[in-house]
């Protein structure tokens, strides 16, 4: 059997800054085990009941163990209790919901359909989830265990940190989006922390998404995107970009949540982008790694921008994750999530595997890529 334990690299840390070191073991899917195409919204739906209710396991198994016994499993030297509860409350909602939908079609006479009606139902299907229904999907039971038990220490660990080390699981104001309030199979591909320079990898992933008809949103840090502009021209960045949506990811990759200088990064970095690409702009920025001030809210407002978080982080940023386990992983949490915002990063090359690969897996299966414009004006 495939490995599905993936180890992953600590955060950079900054100084100035507080970061969180990363997971010991971070999930890496392999859809190999499932034994059936996703060619349909039917097959779509089966596959996700079956991470539905393989994540809820999980997730009821978790809240088995108090609170000193799941710090030390998620190898964290402090643990907010509160935090954890909310995000566990919070996923039941979601998981139920979107079992719910999952199961609209469905009778107990196919695989995975449980009776469900309300949360209460969705929790006892999840916590009786002990076996694989059918022989042929033994092999898919034992790894997506697996996966989901690893993948939810992931958001774990992330909760118990939060809110003094914050990140994308949970936000603090209604000037934050995180993906969570799209339809049903709508999902929105978005890149970090470039462009690289002319004919790197940012331009690679561009011609890529126009040969698939998709466009995505780009959030630039303020220095590499000057340094584009001063190598070229902005026509020639703004051609670039044409079709596409871009915000701003700060002037340079530190955190925002204790830099003293942090609403001049964000101030530079989104007018660098509004004055050189005015038909890209959108006003949205993400904070690197998630991480910006509780009280931060009002300053967006103010200033009508919006904090785009996620809610699929791909690992493509991760030196120990291959190209193979990311487009594996990113379809096993579509399949979970069942809509949402994708991370990417233009600045490195597993994107460029990993997109037309998800196209294709989901042709046919009622996935809408959300048109990355409509998105912003809805925010």
């Amino acid at each position: 059997m495939r490995r599905i334990f993936l180890s992953a690299i600590l955060l950079v840390v900054t100084a100035g800054s507080l970061h969180a070191a990363g997971p010991s073991d971070v999930a890496g899917g392999d859809r190999a085990f499932w034994p059936s195409p996703i060619n349909s919204t039917a097959s779509f739906d089966l596959a996700s009941r079956a991470e539905l209710l393989a994540f809820g396991k999980a997730l009821a198994d978790s809240e088995r163990i108090d609170d000193q016994a799941l710090q030390q499993q998620l190898q964290i030297k402090s643990f907010d209790h509160a935090s954890v509860e909310r995000i566990r409350a919070t996923y039941w909602q979601r998981l139920t919901a979107n079992y719910m939908l999952a199961a609209a079609h469905c009778d107990n006479r196919q695989p995975f359909c449980a009776p469900v009606h309300d949360q209460a139902d969705f929790k006892r299907a999840a916590a009786a989830f002990v076996a694989a229904p059918a022989p042929e999907y033994r092999a898919w039971f034992d790894q997506a265990s697996t996966f989901q038990h690893v993948y939810l220490n992931e958001l774990l660990r992330l909760a118990a940190l939060f809110p003094r080390v914050n990140s994308e699981v949970m936000s603090f104001s209604s000037q934050e989006i995180d993906g969570h309030a799209l339809g049903d199979r709508e999902f929105l591909l978005s890149f970090d922390d470039g462009p690289t320079h002319a004919g790197g990898s940012t331009d690679a992933m561009l011609q890529i998404l126009r040969s698939l008809h998709t466009n995505a949103t780009f959030f630039t840090l303020g220095e590499p995107l000057q340094a584009r502009l001063k190598q070229s021209s902005p026509a020639s960045v703004a051609a670039l970009y044409q079709g596409m949506c871009v915000g701003a990811h700060g002037w340079e990759h530190r955190s925002h949540s204790a830099w003293p200088q942090w609403q001049d990064s964000v101030m530079r970095s989104m007018a660098l982008v509004h004055d050189n690409l005015p038909d890209s702009y959108v006003p949205l920025f993400r904070p690197p790694f998630g991480q910006r001030r509780p009280d931060s809210g009002d300053f967006f407002a103010q200033h009508g921008w919006h904090v785009a978080l996620w809610n699929i982080d791909s690992q493509d940023w991760n030196a120990k994750v291959g190209a193979e386990q990311v487009k594996q992983r990113v379809l096993t949490l579509m399949l979970l999530w069942r809509h949402g915002i994708i991370l990417f990063h233009d600045i490195h090359t597993k994107a460029q595997v990993s997109v037309p690969w998800l196209h294709d897996q989901v042709r046919d299966a009622g996935v809408q890529w959300l048109d990355c414009h409509r998105f912003s004006a809805g925010t």
